[in-house]
């Protein structure tokens, strides 16, 4: 089946999503209130998809995360319906906690794809996930989800002409990753631990550039998703598979016949390479600067990734606001 294309300025058009989700999020930073933050987010970002001229699907929506009804829920239909028809995926804050304590690395991000290049195991939330940058791609096999770390670590290493010492290894710090944390530990590579925002994580350790060599450990499904246009776009590497953190979930997942032991690379996560990524920086962070506001005008940062050209672009933009 052969593909539509997709316009080549579909970056540019996603970016008003992001944009419009960080200016509205920015306006929360430090009020504890994650849940306001999100809710204004939300609908600042489907304002703006719906009106990009594409036919969009959410493939993984919002409904996964609040555990309610949402505009970005998944199936909901954004854009005109007037273009092509694509797969959506989005997350308008990632780092909910980050933003709500004032904290660096909060982003807003927003990825399509030809509509069903995009993996959707519905009702899966969490999944397990290695990433690395493209000078380490090749090493990053399938047999690197079972193996030990500190193997894999060797294997990163040695691509990158780096002892395994120098590398930095981006962990979300929580209880599930106590032993993992610790074997990182032990093989000689340092921990960057965040409680938040492995979406950004996955970006800095795919970045030719990033902070991160690696992140490893367990996400959300969603996040993953998106974390795949990203990674997929700027020639890294992704290892995914269902990491199912309760019983109820396990039950989902079989009912719905997806198999947990299934690991699965960045082209099947995403099996085309039309994807357009964007994200904005809502809080001053590592990737992207956050927003600055002054009396009716913002400043903002964001990024724009282009897969089929290996584009990378970096925008910055002066908002009329209310």
């Amino acid at each position: 089946m052969t593909e539509q294309p997709l316009p080549r300025n579909s970056g540019l058009d996603l970016v008003r999503a992001t944009e419009a989700a960080a200016l509205s999020a920015g306006r929360w930073m430090g009020f504890g209130k994650r849940d306001k933050a999100d809710h204004h987010a939300i609908i600042a970002m489907y304002d703006a998809l719906n009106m990009l001229n594409i036919d969009g699907c959410i493939v993984i929506g919002e409904e996964g995360k609040l555990g309610e009804s949402s505009v970005l829920a998944s199936g909901q239909r954004v854009g005109t319906g007037q273009g092509p028809a694509v797969d959506v995926v989005v997350d308008p804050i990632d780092g909910r906690n980050l933003l709500a304590q004032g904290k660096p690395g909060a982003i807003a991000v927003a990825a399509i794809a030809p509509r069903g290049s995009m993996w959707s195991p519905r009702p899966a939330i969490y999944m397990e996930k290695i990433v690395v940058s493209r000078q380490a791609a090749q090493v990053l096999v399938p047999e690197c989800m079972n193996a030990p770390v500190a193997w894999t670590l060797a294997l990163v290493a040695r691509a990158k002409h780096k002892e395994v010492r120098d590398l930095i290894v981006f962990v979300l710090d929580r209880p599930r990753h106590h032993d993992l944390i610790e074997e990182i530990r032990v093989a000689g590579a340092r921990v960057m631990l965040r409680s938040d925002g492995d979406i950004a994580g996955a970006i800095m350790s795919a970045a030719p550039e990033g902070l991160a060599d690696m992140l490893i450990g367990i996400g959300g499904v969603a996040e993953g998703v998106i974390a795949a246009c990203a990674i997929k776009a700027m020639g890294g590497a992704i290892l995914g598979r269902l990491a199912p953190q309760s019983d109820e979930e396990r039950a989902a997942l079989a009912a719905a016949g997806l198999d947990s032991q299934r690991i699965l690379t960045s082209d099947e996560l995403i099996t085309s390479r039309q994807i357009f990524f964007a994200a904005t920086g809502i809080t001053d962070g590592a990737l992207l600067s956050g927003v600055k506001y002054q009396s009716n005008r913002a400043e903002t940062q964001s990024m724009i990734l282009r897969c089929e050209t290996g584009t990378r672009r970096f925008i910055e933009a002066e908002h009329l606001i209310e």
